[in-house]
């Protein structure tokens, strides 16, 4: 629960004030890469969309090796476009490691014994014996 808050809050963040993020990716060091391929706004909207439903689904933990999977595809070339070769973002940096482990844990062992998928799990395995 505690790990797919901070994605909720940056989707959310994303889609309150895209012209914002997009001016932090676009002043950037490395924030071209990303922009080369689209402009920075839309980037970001769909950036901010992505990081709340990988986050609720997270949550919820329906689908959550599929949504770990794809935010951990996200944050890589978040890390690399707005936080690689920033010294300020060394912190932000840092934290995206860490989240990039977290989301490694529900990629290998999916939500245990909470959320959506246990339960699938549990009502399958019971109808099956």
């Amino acid at each position: 629960m505690m790990l797919s808050t901070i994605f909720i809050v940056a989707g959310a963040s994303h889609l309150v004030d895209p012209a914002k993020t997009a001016a932090r990716l676009e002043g950037s060091p490395l924030g071209y890469l990303a922009t080369s391929l689209a402009p920075a706004e839309p980037l970001v909207v769909l950036s901010g969309v992505a990081l709340l439903v990988g986050g609720v689904a997270l949550l919820v933990g329906v689908y959550t090796r599929a949504a770990a999977l794809g935010l951990l595809a996200l944050i890589i070339p978040i890390t690399i476009t707005v936080q690689i070769g920033n010294m300020a973002a060394l912190g932000p940096l840092f934290k995206n490691v860490g989240l990039a482990g977290g989301l490694i844990f529900f990629i290998t062992h999916g939500s245990d014994a909470f959320g959506v998928d246990a339960w699938r799990s549990a009502r399958r395995d019971s109808r099956v014996h």
